[in-house]
This record gives structure tokens, C-alpha cells and sequence, in this order.
């Protein structure tokens, strides 16, 4: 049977009452010539309808304007169909990038995104960001920053919760899709040591950050596996101007041949403080970051650094959140490879200068 239907005109006149009224589900039956629950039916995307129905219900949506009613269909289907998503720190460079990517995945995908910034990572900030997300009636919960707060209460919450970085100890009920970030920092170490230098400085970002004592933990690892010193940690807050302080220290310390910072911003400052002092980059000293921001590759020396794919990081978590549909046992840990990206800041350590022979008599 073939149904033809009117064009919109026909059916609803403009006007001030027609604009007033909301179409509804019973006008895109009346319109396919099918009853009110075939047309809940391909609305929700359930199987049990024909090709043919499914097509003419689709095109009397489309000609209609028909928007579903989502709180009727949140009741029909036990679920809102929205992700919360709660960014911690989310005005430094990694944090807002990937949470711009995960609302790129979850659009994608079909769902409602609901957002929680939160600039700082302490206690009170994470709860009352994790609340306002369940008050919601979100159906998964996705944090960039797993913060000790926030994995205490994971288990008291009543949706599935995926986090976007790895913590340093992994139970076997969480949901984790991160980048290889101890994968990325070893081979950054073991670059440098090749070109060799006899140990690599570090400038890490705020200790508070669980993605800052993650790459310092693998910057110690790659070194004590080489067998070399281990030299202390010099801390940022991500900012290129607390890069410069830690580098205007490193500077002054003539045995410093190599420095990886935790972050790009970080390396700048970094980049700027050696200039300052004299010491060349990387004729003196060898340089990289992590992140691969989009300023990288344009410094006057363009920086060798870690590059992270967060677009791939933030769509295979939102793949896996649709996946469990809503299980609470789930667990889970997939790690998005990280390449080092080799630029112009990266060379072996100087050569010391020859000592000179007595002249002969």
C-alpha cells in the first residue's frame, strides 16, 4: 500500500495557531497510514518493523518537522539517552581538547550531552560536579581526569562511569580509554638516551594531577630500567611561565644536557628561560614535550614532543559507553597508542672541548 502525503502546507496552514502547534506522534501515523506505536517504534530504532513502514514513517518525520518528545521516550525506554560529561581542568590544553572531542563523539553517536567544567581538581568541586550530572538522569557519566574523589564515589553511582585517562592503579570494574601516555614518555626517554646523554631532567605539571604523577612515574621508570640517575623533579602548573622558572633553574646547572616536559606549554617556557641563559637548544641542551599542541610544531625551533590522539580516545569511549548499555560491571582498559613526533629540539649532548696539550719545548 502506498500513502501519499500532503505536503506540510496543505496540512497545517501558517499562522499564529498553527505555529503554536507542536506535531505530534499521531499526526506522523495519520500521515504514514500506520498506528501510533509502529511510529514509537522506528522513532526508538526498534527492529520488529519492515523496511517499507520504516521508510514512510521516516519521510511523514521529515515532512512534518516532527520532533520526539524525549521525556515520553526516556519513560518508554528506561533511559535519557545523554552522557554527562565532567571536565577537571578543563582550561588546561589536554582536559579542554578532549572533552571538546568526546562532544564530537557523542553527537556522533546519537546522544544528549550534558557538561560539568571544573577548573579545580579538589573534593568539594568533583562531588558537586558528579551531583548536578545524576540530578539529570544522565545514563553514563565520562570524566577526563579520574581524580581520587571521583574514583571513591564511582562505585556508589547508579550509571556507568568511563574515564578518559588511566589512573595508576586499575581495579577490575572500571571502565578506562586512554592515551599510552608510559608508553609515549618511555620512548621520549629512550630517544634522548640514545642520542647520549647520561640522564634526562624532568619538568612535571602540578602534582595534584593524576596525568602529571603518571608521566613522571614513567620518566622514572624508563631511566632506573637504563640504570641511570635519577634526577629531582622540577613542578609546573602547565603554564609556559612556570616552564620558564623550572628552566631558569635547569639553566643554571651546567651538567644538564636533556629535559622532557610533561606538557608542551611547559617545554616553551622551558625553550625560553635556556635562550635567555645562553644555552642553545639543541646544540647544549635536547628538548620534549608532550601533548603535540598545534603551537608546536611553529616555535622557532620546532619541538619535539609526545603526540596524543585524543579524537580517538574520546570516540572508542563513547563506542564502549553505547556497548555495555547501561551495565554496572562492566570493566574495562583499552590504551590509544601515542607517537613521538621528532622535530629540531632533539640532538646529541655537546661535546665537552678539547683540553689543551702543553706546547712543546
Amino acid at each position: 500500500m502506498s500513502v501519499e502525503v500532503p505536503p506540510r502546507a496543505e496540512r497545517f496552514p501558517a499562522g499564529p495557531a498553527a505555529a503554536a502547534r507542536r506535531v505530534s506522534g499521531t499526526d506522523v501515523a495519520r500521515a504514514a497510514g500506520v498506528s501510533q506505536r509502529t511510529v514509537s517504534r522506528v522513532v526508538n530504532n526498534f527492529p520488529q518493523v519492515s523496511p517499507d513502514v520504516r521508510r514512510r514513517v521516516q519521510r511523514a518525520i521529515e515532512d512534518l518537522g516532527y520532533r520526539p518528545n524525549s521525556a515520553a521516550r526516556s519513560l518508554l525506554l528506561g533511559r535519557t539517552r545523554t552522557i554527562g560529561l565532567l571536565t577537571v581542568g578543563s582550561t588546561a590544553y589536554g582536559p579542554a581538547s578532549l572533552a571538546l572531542a568526546t562532544e564530537r563523539a557523542v553527537r556522533a553517536a546519537a546522544y544528549g550531552l550534558l557538561v560539568v567544567n571544573t577548573v579545580e581538581l579538589d573534593a568539594e568541586s568533583v562531588e558537586t560536579g558528579l551531583s548536578a550530572l545524576l540530578d539529570q538522569g544522565v545514563d553514563a557519566v565520562v570524566v577526563n581526569e579520574p581524580t581520587s574523589t571521583f574514583r571513591s564515589r564511582r562505585h556508589d553511582l547508579a550509571v556507568p562511569v568511563l574515564s578518559l585517562s588511566g589512573p595508576l592503579e586499575l581495579s577490575a570494574t572500571e571502565l578506562v580509554v586512554a592515551s599510552d601516555e608510559a608508553g609515549g614518555v618511555a620512548a621520549a626517554v629512550r630517544h634522548l638516551l640514545d642520542l647520549g646523554h647520561a640522564t634526562v631532567h624532568h619538568v612535571g605539571g602540578p602534582t595534584e594531577w593524576p596525568s602529571a604523577r603518571r608521566r613522571a612515574q614513567a620518566w622514572r621508570a624508563a631511566l632506573e630500567d637504563a640504570g641511570r640517575e635519577v634526577p629531582p623533579v622540577l613542578t609546573g602548573d602547565w603554564s609556559p611561565a612556570s616552564g620558564y622558572a623550572a628552566g631558569r633553574e635547569l639553566a643554571r646547572r651546567p651538567g644538564v644536557t636533556a629535559i622532557f616536559a610533561a606538557g608542551d606549554h611547559l617545554a616553551f617556557g622551558v625553550a625560553r628561560a635556556l635562550q635567555e641563559a645562553g644555552r642553545r637548544v639543541p646544540a647544549d641542551v635536547s628538548l620534549i614535550g608532550f601533548d603535540d599542541v598545534p603551537e608546536a610544531a611553529f616555535m622557532t625551533r620546532a619541538l619535539t614532543t609526545v603526540r596524543q590522539d585524543l579524537v580517538g580516545t574520546a570516540a572508542r569511549g563513547v563506542e564502549i559507553v553505547q556497548a555495555i548499555e547501561g551495565r554496572l560491571d562492566a570493566g574495562a582498559l583499552e590504551t590509544i597508542p601515542t607517537r613521538l613526533v621528532l622535530r629540531e629540539t632533539t640532538g646529541p649532548p655537546p661535546t665537552p672541548p678539547p683540553v689543551p696539550t702543553p706546547a712543546a719545548r
